[in-house]
């Protein structure tokens, strides 16, 4: 069966709170990388492009037929989100002091903004 594109090329932010530089190290850079090719490889996404910051990462993506943006967003940063703030557990010191986290869920706050 054809599967029609139904969502054209994107320019999409996400921002970390209050502009925190959490992405500093490259560890966390290697966490939204790996969760970038996770997409790609499961045929969620297209990447053209994409620059991570110390506080913001922008990408120009694609969703692939059957996969609405805003799910992929969710998963995207909800995942990325997880894996850092299990990585800081480790070196609490490091970088837990830069995230807020909610006293009622326990979430990693992180701000988004797409365009």
């Amino acid at each position: 069966m054809l599967s029609l594109i139904t969502e054209y090329p994107a320019f999409f932010t996400a921002t970390n709170l209050d502009w925190k530089a959490l992405l500093k190290p490259d560890k966390y850079k290697d966490i939204i990388i790996s969760s970038l090719r996770f997409l790609v490889n499961a045929k969620r996404v297209k990447i053209f492009a994409f620059v991570i910051m110390r506080n913001h990462i922008h990408l120009i993506w694609q969703m692939m037929p059957d996969h609405g943006p805003d799910a992929v967003q969710r998963d995207f940063l909800k995942y990325t989100a997880q894996r850092i703030r299990k990585t800081c557990s480790v070196s609490i010191q490091t970088c837990c002091s830069t995230l807020k986290l909610t006293q009622r869920t326990g979430n990693t706050n992180f701000g988004r903004e797409t365009h």
